[in-house]
C-alpha cells in the first residue's frame, strides 16, 4: 500500500510513469534550461470513488487515461522549471479542475538533460543524479491546503581515492573483510528532506542546489571510518546550512569495488563489486 504524508487511506488511484518534455525552442530562455522532461505519478483519493470499488460504477471516476492527459498538456502551461513549482502546478490545477477529489500527490522525477558542449541548441542526457519532489494537497476547512512538501535527489554516484577507513568491527566466525585503512570508495547516495514550512520548498531550485554542493564538499573534503558517518556529516550539514529543511532522510550504499591488484596505495586495478551491497540508511530532525 502506498504511504501518503495524510495517513492511510481507504482507497486511492491514480497514473504513474507519465513522461512529458516541455522545449523552449524559440532561443529566448535567458539563461534558464530550455529542455524540462519529468517522470510524473498522480494519485488521488476521495469517498466520492468508493462506488467504483463496491458496485463498479464509474459515475464518478476520472480515467487514468485523463488523468495522463492532463499531466502531459498542462505541462505545456506551466512556466517554471522546477519540480517543487512543477507539482503544486498540477496538483492545485487537478483540484480545481475536478472538486468531488478530496486530496492529490503528484510525485516528479527529473529526467535531466544539459547542454552539449556549451551548444543552446543541442542536448544531451545529463545526471546520473536526478532530482525529485512529491507534493500531496487536499481540501481544508478554508480551501486548499498543503500537506507536506518534500525534495531530494537520487542516483549520486561519488569516488573518492582515498581517505575512507573501515576498521574496528565485530569480528567473529562469520568475519571473512579484513580491516581497511585507506579504501577507494565508491558510494551511491539517495536522500531526500521535508520543509518546516512547504512554502519554503518553493525556492527556484536553490535548496537543491545547495544540498548538492553539500553533498559533493563533504564527500570531497571529509576523511571517514564508514560510510554512516558520510551520510551523518552529509545531513548534519543540510540541516546545519538550510534552515528551511526540518528532517533529512539519507540511504547510502557501499559500492565499492572489488581489487584486482594493488601497488601499495599508489596504483590499483579493481572492477564492478559482486552484486551484495550493503544499504545503510539514517535520518535526522531538528
Amino acid at each position: 500500500m502506498h504511504s501518503f504524508a495524510s495517513g492511510k487511506k481507504r482507497n486511492y488511484y491514480g497514473k504513474a510513469d507519465v513522461i512529458a518534455y516541455r522545449l523552449f525552442r524559440d532561443g529566448k530562455t535567458q539563461g534558464a534550461m530550455p529542455v524540462f522532461g519529468a517522470n510524473v505519478t498522480l494519485l488521488i483519493y476521495g469517498d466520492a470513488f468508493w462506488q467504483t470499488y463496491e458496485t463498479g460504477d464509474n459515475t464518478g471516476l476520472i480515467a487514468t487515461d485523463s488523468m495522463k492527459n492532463f499531466i502531459q498538456r498542462e505541462t505545456m502551461n506551466f512556466q517554471g522549471n522546477h519540480l517543487e513549482e512543477y507539482c503544486r502546478f498540477l496538483a492545485t490545477k487537478f483540484l480545481e479542475t475536478y472538486p468531488h477529489v478530496e486530496g492529490a500527490e503528484v510525485r516528479a522525477l527529473e529526467i535531466p538533460y544539459g547542454a552539449s558542449g556549451g551548444s543552446s541548441v543541442a542536448f544531451e542526457p545529463a545526471g546520473p543524479e536526478a532530482a525529485s519532489a512529491v507534493l500531496e494537497i487536499w481540501r481544508g476547512p478554508a480551501g486548499l491546503d498543503t500537506v507536506e512538501l518534500r525534495s531530494g535527489i537520487a542516483g549520486f554516484r561519488l569516488l573518492r581515492l582515498g581517505g575512507s577507513a573501515f576498521k574496528g568491527f565485530v569480528r567473529d566466525q562469520y568475519t571473512t573483510l579484513p580491516e581497511i585503512h585507506n579504501r577507494p570508495l565508491h558510494m551511491w547516495l539517495t536522500l531526500d528532506w521535508v520543509y518546516g514550512d512547504p512554502g519554503g520548498g518553493y525556492s527556484q531550485g536553490a535548496v537543491t542546489k545547495q544540498v548538492r554542493k553539500i553533498v559533493r564538499e563533504v564527500f570531497d573534503g571529509f576523511e571517514s571510518g564508514s560510510i554512516q558517518q558520510i551520510i551523518y556529516k552529509i545531513g548534519m550539514e543540510v540541516l546545519a546550512k538550510i534552515p528551511a529543511v526540518a528532517e533529512v532522510n539519507l540511504e547510502g550504499q557501499n559500492r565499492t569495488w572489488d581489487t584486482v591488484a594493488e601497488s601499495g596505495e599508489a596504483v590499483g586495478v579493481y572492477t564492478d563489486a559482486r552484486p551484495p551491497y550493503g544499504c545503510l540508511g539514517l535520518s535526522l530532525r531538528r
